[in-house]
């Protein structure tokens, strides 16, 4: 039988042209999922192929993965990079094997010298790199042209959209001109030579702060600069321009008339130099350590997490475990995006992953391409969401409040099962209402995909245990890095061996986990310019004070001013996540937006909480919406559709956060405030959900269709139920229950004015 087969048997349509090849399928004895093409049916006495004969139809397995790797590359926060082969391919290699060393290293003999002189160590490895590994890629017009005539001829001929491949050109000479800057610029503080009145080694370059020689201003500009085209290389052309914005306004910001709000004295541009490359604020302040100490490290933990097989068992275990419900196809993708998220923390890598794989099952099911390519975004942004590697926001989040890691883990947890569940009340409702039809996944048992393979868990589990003790995040890491390498030996004797983790594909995974910290690692440091402007010239309260003011210009009633001021810098993270990467996003979000919340008395997990999930959900909001991209490309559906298809798999993910600030009771949704009031939190949001789910799809799942006054009654149920007082949520509950007896009378009268059919005729046996 086909892995994916409808009830009667048919066969599956062949997979997008622009979609990695392969579904998931299972070994006859439950082994992990190994992508393959859908089988046809098999004729009566037709012949097998010989084993030993390679299909020419098949792809290979490696082929696929690589597919798959390259497609979801288009779609992460950077830009494509090269892929290097030849002597600047080894010095990439022994280059990343370097830095992934030193990070390691670090975490078990810190450098004497400090965390800032391990800093400057990290970026002069990894900002060269960036220059190897990211072409220049300036001819902007010429291109967007060219990808345009593509995609309007593949819209007129209903063809697949391709997406670019990876740059297999290699370094020209203006490259390794950068790269030999970026060392020199990078290695200046630090390097013990006199040069003028500059160098000196590294105490007397922090000697010199506030005073810089004229050396360290040039070569601190030149830093400046690199970062900036670094920036331009790995994410475009926005962040650049917004950090140039902020270096403007400390510039110029003198001249403005001091009667603004936001005018201040001015700075020179040495003051400027100096606070970017010699001071805690700047290029090596928090973003870059968080991006050298712990994301690193969770990169390289989760590359050798996925060379170890796990992704393919997580989107396994997900279709086992639902296939013999009707609606195994939905769930399935759901299910293998909350699996992958907990490793991956990427949102569009994730929906690439997971619909590589699901994509087969949910078309075979009857869903079109857009509705299936915004469940698929949905559930892969949860990525970004899901404990226990969050996005790297996340781990900013923990540096800025002084808190471990494992309390934003906590923080996070019940906001992630509300987030997945909207999607999975969509999935079910999307089903009912669209007669989606059962398919027959054929796939082993789960438990016995969790007897053979469950160990996969075991390194997840090991993080959680570790930070309970007290164990720091890095070394928590480290240790379930060496346990799934242990643990990649359980492999059974009859299954492929290429999951196991030896020396060679030791290096592989740390190379790649380097590798893809490149990017971020160019947009925290370049972080340092906005916040570094934003602590010098005092910008951050006077936003706050902007923003407040606007908010008290409407109402002058406390709990108003503190719900308008939400909105509208739910507005302002949401437009700002449009335009720069998550990380960033939430750096400027904070630096901005998080005194304002403070100020009106909200707490700062609560506050930090807020503005990272606003930055999160940038990767699903129109008219960016990286991840809807990325699933667009995968199911070849229309992007503006499936955008906006997206948008309505994770509408309740926009509307939660807003309860973590206006009421106290939010915070229960954080895990704040002990048993009584996280259960209260979570239980009446979990309804708000389910109503705005409802309301969102117009179904009630075992009743039947919503009209639309039921539909509206529904919404502002859902809304109100977000203020987690005891009248609101009395209100909302009996608009909730109002909206339901409409329903059921609607369900009368339609069974009476059918004399009885079924309202939804679909096939519910597999």
């Amino acid at each position: 039988m086909s892995p994916i087969s409808s009830p009667d048997g048919s066969p599956s349509p062949a997979l997008p042209a622009n979609s990695p090849a392969g579904g998931s399928a299972a070994s006859p004895d439950g082994g992990p999922p190994r992508p393959r093409p859908e089988a046809e049916p098999t004729e009566p006495g037709a012949s097998k192929p010989d084993p030993g004969t390679p299909d020419p139809g098949t792809p290979d397995p490696s082929v696929a993965e690589r597919a798959t790797r390259d497609l979801a590359a288009q779609f992460e926060d950077e830009k494509p990079g090269r892929v290097l082969s030849g002597p600047a391919g080894r010095l990439l290699t022994m280059a990343a094997l370097a830095v992934g060393a030193l990070a390691l290293w670090q975490v078990f003999r810190p450098l004497s010298q400090g965390s800032k002189y391990y800093l400057i160590i990290f970026l002069a490895g990894v900002l060269p790199l960036v220059f190897l590994a990211y072409p220049a890629d300036l001819r902007l017009p010429a291109r967007l042209r060219a990808r345009r005539r593509r995609t309007n001829r593949a819209d007129a001929t209903g063809g697949d959209r391709r997406t670019p491949r990876l740059s297999s050109s290699g370094p020209t000479v203006t490259d390794w001109v950068l790269v030999v800057l970026a060392i020199a610029a990078c290695l200046y503080p630090v390097l013990p030579i006199q040069i003028g009145s500059g160098g000196g080694g590294y105490n007397a370059f922090l000697d010199r702060q506030g005073l810089l020689a004229p050396t360290d201003l040039v070569l601190g500009t030149v830093l400046l600069l690199l970062l900036l085209e670094a920036c331009r290389r790995t994410t475009g052309w926005i962040l650049p321009a917004v950090c140039l914005l902020f270096l403007g306004y400390g510039y110029y910001g003198g001249l403005l008339p001091q009667s603004w709000p936001v005018a201040h004295a001015g700075l020179d541009f040495s003051q400027l130099v100096d606070a970017f490359y010699n001071s805690d604020s700047g290029f090596y302040g928090t973003p870059l350590d968080v991006a050298a100490s712990y994301i690193v490290l969770f990169t390289i933990y989760g590359a050798v997490l996925e060379l170890s097989g796990a992704g393919r068992f997580f989107v396994e275990l997900s279709a086992a475990a639902f296939r013999r419900s009707r609606t195994a196809a939905g769930r399935t993708a759901v299910a293998s995006g909350f699996l992958l998220g907990t490793v991956s923390g990427s949102g569009a890598a994730t929906t690439v992953s997971i619909g590589a794989v699901t994509w087969p099952l949910l078309r075979r099911a009857g869903y079109p391409p857009e509705r299936a390519g915004g469940m698929l975004a949905a559930a892969g942004v949860g990525a970004i969401l899901s404990p226990p590697t969050l996005g790297a926001a996340a781990f900013i989040i923990a540096e800025y409040l002084g808190v471990s890691y494992l309390q934003v883990l906590g923080w996070a947890t019940v906001p992630t099962v509300l987030y997945y569940l909207g999607i999975l009340l969509a999935v079910e409702i999307d089903a009912r209402r669209s007669g989606v039809r059962p398919v027959v996944i054929d796939v082993g048992s789960p438990w016995r995909l969790l007897a053979r393979f469950g160990y996969h868990f075991a390194s997840l589990i090991a993080i959680i245990v570790f930070l309970a003790i007290g164990v720091s995040a890095t070394r928590a890491v480290v240790f379930a890095i060496v346990l799934t390498v242990a643990l990649s030996f359980l492999a059974p004797r009859n299954e492929d061996r290429a999951h196991r983790l030896t020396p060679g594909r030791l290096v592989t995974a740390l190379v790649t986990g380097v590798r893809g910290v490149l990017a971020v690692t160019a947009v925290c440091a370049a972080a340092g310019i906005i916040t570094a402007t934003t602590t010098k010239t005092g910008l951050g309260p006077q936003a706050a004070a902007l923003l407040i003011g606007g908010a008290q210009a409407a109402t002058s009633d406390p709990t108003l001013v503190l719900v308008l001021t939400a909105l509208l810098a739910a507005v302002a993270l949401s437009l700002l996540g449009l335009a720069v990467p998550v990380t960033a996003s939430f750096v400027i979000g904070w630096v901005i937006v998080g005194p304002a919340l403070l100020d009106l008395g909200v707490t700062a997990p609560a506050a930090a909480m807020f503005v990272f999930y606003f930055a999160v959900l940038s990767e699903v909001s129109p008219p960016t919406a990286l991840a809807a991209v990325a699933a667009a490309a995968v199911t070849g559906g229309r992007l503006v559709p499936t955008m906006w298809q997206t948008l309505r798999y994770a509408l309740p993910a926009y509307l939660t956060p807003i309860a973590f600030v206006i009421t106290p009771a939010g915070l229960g949704l954080l895990g704040i405030g002990g048993v009584q009031r996280i259960a209260f939190a979570a239980a009446v949001t979990a309804l708000s959900v389910a109503v705005l789910a409802v309301a969102a799809g117009g179904w009630l799942p075992g009743v039947g269709p919503a009209g639309a006054p039921e539909r509206v009654l529904g919404a502002l149920a859902g809304v109100i139920l977000l203020w987690l007082e005891p009248v609101p949520v009395t209100v909302g509950v009996a608009l909730a229950v109002v909206a339901a007896a409409g329903v059921f009378i609607r369900r009368g009268a339609a069974n009476r004015s059918s004399s009885g059919s079924p309202a939804n005729p679909v096939e519910e046996h597999l």
